[in-house]
C-alpha cells in the first residue's frame, strides 16, 4: 500500500470535521433539490423518494420532504459527503394508497414518521418527486389531507455540484 493511501485512510478514520455547511439546494443525479423552507408558498412541494428493500426483499419507495442539505468534510478536500435531512411520510397501509383506476400514488400528509434517529440519507440515493394536494371534483372530506405524488423523469446529462445560499454550522 502506498504512502498516500495510508495517509488518506488515517485522515478518514479521524471522522468528519466539526464544521458542516448547510445549503438551501443541491444538484445531484440530474435533479435540482430545494429545501422545504426555500420552496415555501409554492403550489407544489419538492420532495425526495428513496428506493428501499423490505426484509422480504420487496422493493418499497419511501417518500419525504427535504428539510436541509448538509455537507460533511473529511479533512481532505476531495472527501466530501452530502446528506439530506428528510422527514419521511408513513408508507404503511394507513399512510399510502394507490388509485386503482389511474395508478396515482397518494400519501397522507398527516402521517409522518416519528423516528428522529433516521432522518439522514445520502444525497446520491434520492430521486425527486413533487407533492400536490389531491384534486377532487366533489367535496370529499376524506381526501383533504392526502397529497398526490408525481415522480420527475430523470433528465439526461451529467450530475454536477450546484449550491444555493450557504450557512455554516459548528
Amino acid at each position: 500500500m502506498g504512502g498516500n493511501a495510508t495517509i488518506s485512510l488515517s485522515l478518514l478514520s479521524l471522522g468528519p470535521e466539526r464544521k458542516v455547511k448547510c445549503y438551501n439546494g443541491y444538484f445531484v443525479n440530474g435533479y435540482v433539490f430545494h429545501t422545504e423552507e426555500y420552496r415555501h408558498g409554492r403550489k407544489t412541494y419538492n420532495g425526495v423518494c428513496i428506493k428501499g428493500l423490505t426484509s422480504s426483499e420487496f422493493e418499497v419507495d419511501y417518500y419525504g420532504r427535504l428539510e436541509e442539505v448538509i455537507e460533511l468534510q473529511y479533512h481532505i478536500e476531495q472527501n466530501r459527503v452530502f446528506l439530506f435531512k428528510c422527514y419521511s411520510y408513513d408508507t404503511t397501509n394507513k399512510g399510502i394508497r394507490v388509485d386503482p383506476y389511474y395508478g396515482l400514488v397518494e400519501i397522507n400528509s398527516k402521517a409522518k414518521h416519528r423516528n428522529v434517529n433516521d432522518v439522514f440519507v445520502f444525497a446520491k440515493q434520492c430521486q425527486q418527486v413533487y407533492y400536490t394536494y389531491t384534486p377532487s371534483f366533489r367535496k370529499d372530506r376524506s381526501r383533504v389531507d392526502w397529497l398526490s405524488i408525481f415522480k420527475k423523469k430523470k433528465p439526461k446529462g451529467v450530475s454536477r455540484l450546484f449550491k444555493m445560499r450557504t450557512k455554516t454550522q459548528v
